[in-house]
């Protein structure tokens, strides 16, 4: 199992940027893919971004305008999610989840393929 705390999140202006960390602890972090999503009021959750186990491949749906950008450090068990042109509809709260699958070759981007979840951080973006 591992343990995942978001932060980074708060009150921006439209059009800022903002990087969103996960920090995970757990002895299998290295080995699992690891993804972000977001999930606003009324809404389902939403896919943003998800790297695999190595950090080598990376995935992003086209919807997201390659605004969001992930990336992790397996030294010192971190993810990190980069959003540039912060817009108001990005308001949500922003999850990392991890797929405890070991060395997974596939980035999954269905919430129910990821087994770890942290508690979220808000991100509010005003105009």
């Amino acid at each position: 199992q591992v343990q995942l705390v978001e932060s980074g999140g708060g009150l921006v202006q439209a059009g800022d940027a903002l990087r969103l960390s996960c920090a995970a602890s757990g002895s299998t972090f290295s080995e699992n893919t690891m993804a972000w999503f977001r999930q606003a009021p009324g809404k389902e959750r939403e896919f943003l971004a998800g790297i695999s186990w190595g950090g080598g491949r990376s995935s992003s749906p086209s919807s997201m305008e390659g605004r969001f950008t992930i990336s992790r450090d397996n030294a010192k068990n971190m993810v990190y999610l980069y959003i540039h042109s912060l817009k108001p509809e990005d308001t949500a709260a922003y999850y990392c989840a991890a797929d405890r699958r070991a060395f997974s070759s596939l980035i999954y981007n269905r919430p129910d393929e990821y087994d770890d979840w942290g508690p979220g951080t808000q991100v509010t973006v005003v105009s």
